[in-house]
C-alpha cells in the first residue's frame, strides 16, 4: 500500500509548499483530470481532495459542506472553499447543513465507478473526503499545542478532530459527540475543545475532482473483494492475483480467485478461490477454505482453515522479549460491537458464536482481567484470548486450534497460556522484526526463481 500511495502521489511535491500530507492506510483515490491541469497544495491553511459519492457512502466518510459555486458546469478539477465539515454525519445532518448537490450540472461521463458506483445520474450526492495536506504554519502550530499540553491521555482524530474545526462555519458541538469514538476517554471532550479553539479561523480548501474514484479496502470483506474479484479496481490499476510467490496452480471458480502476495505455498497445499494469502508460509497438509485472509503466518502443521477466516501472525516485543501471537476470527465478525458490563458478554459473536460459550469451550472464566483496557466497552477488540508463544509456528498452531475447537464445539484449554488482546498485540508489535520475517520470504522466493531460472537454460 505504501508504494501504491508513494506512486500515486508522486507528481503531489513539485506543486505543494512545505508541509504534511495526511492520508489513509486504507483506501485508494483514482482520478483523471486534463493534460496540462496538475493538483496544488499552495493555498494556507488546509486543503483537501473530495470526491462526488451517494449520501449513503457520505455517512460513514467526512462530508464537505462547500460554498456556492456559479458555473453552470463542472469541471474535472474545480478548487472550493469549504464552510464546514462533517464528519460521518446522518443523511438528515447532511440535508440540515446544505451538504447535498442536486443532479443536473454532471455529464455522464463526469461519474466513475469506484465506492461512489452506488451513485446515480438522477440522485443526489455529496462530496467526500480522501487525503489532506496542511501548510508549515499549521503544522507548526500543532506541534507547538503539543510540546505544551506534553503527554497526550487520549485518542485524537487527524480528520474527525482536525477538520471539524475549520472553516467560517464550523462550530464547538462536534467536541460532545463521542458517536464515532472507538475508545472514549475522560479527556477527550476537553482535548477537542483545545484543538477548536486552536483551529478555529484556519481555512479548509477543497480540490473538488469530479471525475475520481475513491476505494475504501478497510474491511476484511472490502479487501477481499477487491483482490479476488473481478472488481474495477483490480482492473483499472492491473494487480495481478499472484505477486512475487511460490505456489502450486490455483483454480478459479466463478469468476474469483486468490490473490497470493509475497509467499511460499509448498506444492501438496490447496488454497480456496475468494482467499488472500500474504506474506506467509503454508506446508504440505493445509488446506485454506475459501474467503479466508492469512497474513505474515507460517502454517507447518495438518490444517484444515474453515472458509471466512481470517488468520494474522505479529511479531511481539513482551517485557524486551521476541514472542508471538496470532490473532484469528471470521471474517464477518464485528470486532468493534461492545457491551457494557460482564452481563452482557453473550451478545458479542466469535465467528457466528455466543462468545460466552467460546469461552466455555477454551476454559476461560469470565471475569474483569479477561478484558484490557476500559471496563465500559467490552468487545473482541479488547477481550485477551490470544496465545503468546515463543515462536511464529507455535502461535500460529495454538490460535487455530482455539478457532477450530469453535467451529467444532470441541473443548480447547487456553487457561495455561498467557493472554492478549488484538489492542495490546497491536501496542506490543514489533515492526522490525515482523520486517525481517518478510525479507527472508523475499530471499528465499529470489533464490528459488534463481535456481528455476539457471535449470532452464542448462
Amino acid at each position: 500500500m505504501l508504494e501504491l500511495k508513494l506512486a500515486m502521489y508522486i507528481d503531489f511535491p513539485s506543486h505543494m509548499n512545505p508541509g504534511i500530507l495526511v492520508t489513509c492506510a486504507d483506501d485508494i483515490e483514482l482520478y483523471s483530470i486534463r493534460e496540462f491541469e496538475c493538483i496544488r497544495f499552495d493555498k494556507p491553511g488546509f486543503t483537501a481532495l473530495a470526491h462526488p459519492s451517494s449520501l449513503t457512502v457520505g455517512t460513514t466518510h467526512g462530508v464537505f459542506v462547500l460554498d456556492s459555486f456559479s458555473h453552470l458546469k463542472h469541471r474535472d478539477l474545480e478548487y472550493r472553499c469549504c464552510h464546514r465539515f462533517l464528519h460521518k454525519p446522518s443523511i438528515e445532518k447532511m440535508h440540515q447543513f446544505n451538504a447535498v448537490c442536486r443532479p443536473g450540472n454532471f455529464r455522464e461521463q463526469d461519474f466513475s465507478r469506484g465506492d461512489t458506483a452506488y451513485l446515480q445520474l438522477d440522485s443526489e450526492y455529496v462530496y467526500t473526503d480522501s487525503l489532506f495536506y496542511m501548510d508549515h504554519k499549521s503544522a507548526r502550530k500543532l506541534l507547538a499545542f503539543y510540546e505544551k499540553i506534553g503527554t497526550l491521555n487520549c485518542e485524537i482524530d487527524a480528520y474527525g478532530d482536525f477538520l471539524q474545526a475549520l472553516g467560517p462555519g464550523a462550530t464547538e458541538e462536534y467536541t460532545r459527540n463521542t458517536s464515532n469514538v472507538t475508545k472514549e476517554e475522560s479527556e477527550l471532550v476537553d482535548m477537542r475543545q483545545k484543538l477548536f479553539h486552536l483551529l478555529k479561523g484556519t481555512p479548509l480548501n477543497v480540490v473538488v475532482l469530479n471525475n475520481s474514484k475513491f476505494y475504501h479496502i478497510g474491511t476484511t470483506e472490502e479487501y477481499l473483494f477487491h483482490f479476488t474479484s473481478n472488481s474495477s479496481l483490480k482492473s483499472e490499476l492491473r494487480l495481478q492475483s499472484i505477486a512475487f510467490s511460490i505456489l502450486p496452480d490455483i483454480p478459479q471458480w466463478s469468476g474469483k480467485t486468490s490473490c497470493i502476495i509475497q509467499s511460499i505455498l509448498n506444492s501438496r497445499c490447496s488454497v480456496a478461490p475468494g482467499s488472500v494469502i500474504e506474506y506467509s508460509r503454508l506446508g504440505p497438509d493445509v488446506s485454506i477454505g475459501e474467503n479466508c485472509i492469512v497474513s505474515n503466518s507460517n502454517i507447518i502443521t495438518k490444517t484444515v482453515l474453515p472458509a471466512y477466516s481470517f488468520v494474522c501472525s505479529l511479531s511481539l516485543k513482551v517485557n524486551g522479549h521476541l514472542k508471538y501471537s496470532t490473532m484469528a476470527f471470521g471474517v464477518q465478525d464485528n470486532l468493534k460491537s461492545n457491551v457494557k458490563t460482564l452481563l452482557d458478554i453473550n451478545l458479542l459473536q466469535f465467528f457466528g458464536v455466543c462468545f460466552l460459550s467460546c469461552l466455555d469451550i477454551w476454559n476461560l472464566k469470565v471475569t474483569e482481567e479477561l478484558f484490557w483496557g476500559s471496563k465500559t466497552g467490552l468487545s473482541l477488540w479488547t477481550a485477551r484470548i490470544f496465545p503468546v508463544c515463543s515462536s511464529l509456528s507455535e502461535s500460529v498452531t495454538a490460535s487455530l486450534n482455539m478457532l477450530n475447537a469453535v467451529k467444532n464445539n470441541s473443548p480447547f484449554s487456553l487457561s495455561s497460556f498467557k493472554l492478549l488482546s488484538i489492542e495490546e498485540m497491536l501496542a506490543y508489535k514489533d515492526v522490525e522484526d515482523m520486517i525481517a520475517y518478510r525479507e527472508q520470504i523475499f530471499l528465499d522466493i529470489s533464490l528459488n526463481k534463481k535456481q528455476s531460472y539457471y535449470s532452464e537454460i542448462s
